[in-house]
């Protein structure tokens, strides 16, 4: 079994880290270099850095603040937020970003995600999709997700099972998952949401949005089925470390990689 993976995320506005509930009410977090440098030597085994607003603003991801995070850290970095085109994946991925993280413009134009991949390779295109449950939760089987874009403001119409079976046939590495509706509750993340993208897809899923507690972290990767975890407010405010996620899933007996002293 592949070691599981915990990612520190980095919501980035006007250059601040911030984190919110379901996309709303956003506060405050901190400074990103100096975050992604204290998770890197926390043993964080990725780093997610999404300029949140940059696709509703219409305007590029902070290259400035990606090269200074590169330059701290020294785990795989993944940035997204406007990334429209190839030649600014390719400026991402130059200044320092070893994948990018595509999302609004890749619902407009899904060729992008071809185009990225055969440019370089699958492992650097990561899809993100914000799904929002249709209806009340209810059993997975007659579970329904609508993609959102936008920043989580503009719904599709797209579902989210077709969509991430779409991304990866046109050439996604990875499919990073949230769930709009826990996402910042710290009520736990979606497992049915999780569980069926993931049974749908032969690539890796990272569960966002929801993680309140270690076991929320344990149920996405099991009942789940993701392959990582995202986290931000419980690392944020300092509810829980990476050494104590990675010490408790040891525990409850899934792979991780050993945090380095």
């Amino acid at each position: 079994m592949l070691a599981k993976r915990i990612i520190p995320c980095l919501d980035v506005r006007d250059g601040r880290v911030v984190k919110g509930t379901r996309f709303i009410n956003l506060k405050d977090a901190g400074d990103p270099v100096e975050m992604a440098e204290f998770y890197n030597r926390q043993g964080a085994d990725e780093i997610v850095f999404l300029d949140i607003t940059a696709s509703f603003e219409k305007r590029k991801a902070i290259v400035e603040t990606v090269e200074k995070t590169a330059n701290v850290v020294f785990i795989p970095l993944t940035v997204g937020g406007g990334i429209d085109s190839v030649e600014f994946m390719k400026v991402l991925l130059q200044s320092g970003a070893d994948k990018v993280s595509l999302n609004t413009a890749v619902l407009n134009n899904p060729a992008l995600i071809q185009a990225g991949a055969e440019r370089f390779g699958s492992q650097c295109i990561i899809v993100a999709i914000d799904a929002k449950r249709i209806g009340q939760p209810s059993p997975a089987v007659d579970s329904k997700w609508e993609v959102y874009s936008h920043g989580g403001r503009t719904p599709t119409g797209r579902d989210v099972i077709e969509w991430a079976v779409e991304a990866e046939q046109l050439g996604a590495g990875e499919i990073l998952l949230t769930s709009m509706d826990a996402d910042g509750t710290l009520d736990g993340y979606d497992t049915d949401l999780l569980s069926s993208v993931a049974d749908a897809v032969g690539i890796p899923v990272i569960a966002s949005g929801g993680a309140g507690t270690l076991e929320h972290l344990y149920e996405a990767l099991t009942s789940g089925r993701a392959h990582a975890v995202l986290a931000a407010s419980i690392l944020h405010y300092g509810t829980f470390s990476i050494a104590e996620i990675k010490e408790y899933l040891v525990k409850k007996g899934l792979p991780v990689r050993p945090v380095e002293n």
